[in-house]
């Protein structure tokens, strides 16, 4: 069994920003086989498998803005004002765990792995990639 770690980087350019990231991953593969875990260090972000379709991305942003409103006030806001990118990140993940096979994200056909920003724009995020297998 073999464990490998790599880190990707990624700058945001956006407040909110949806950036597809799979082929980013399926290049830093190495392993046959096994899991990947896929890991934003930033509690303003989010990792998501779904489908890369402008209308449901731009959707995804509409849903989030509308439940996490800019009509309240949040008490986070008091110590640096992002409360409303915190909020959204708890909605979502920091992470996925997917299958690797023949070297590749096994995913469904219309899935792609997304880093969500929600705090931006921002330099260097994080994602730590951790394979597990042969």
């Amino acid at each position: 069994m073999t464990v490998k770690t790599y880190s990707l980087k990624i700058n945001t350019n956006k407040n909110f920003e949806i950036i597809d990231i799979t082929s980013q991953i399926n290049n830093l593969i190495d392993i046959d086989e096994g899991i990947i875990s896929i890991f934003s260090r930033h509690s303003t972000s989010a990792i998501v498998v779904n489908e890369n379709e402008k209308g449901l991305l731009n959707d995804l942003e509409f849903l989030l803005n509308n439940l996490v409103s800019d009509k309240f006030s949040y008490e986070h806001d008091r110590i640096d004002n992002n409360a409303k990118s915190h909020l959204k990140s708890f909605l979502l993940s920091s992470s996925e765990s997917l299958p690797i096979k023949n070297s590749k994200l096994d995913l469904g056909t219309w899935q792609s792995v997304f880093f969500i920003e929600l705090d931006g724009p921002r330099r260097s995020r994080t994602i730590t990639l951790t394979m597990v297998g042969e």
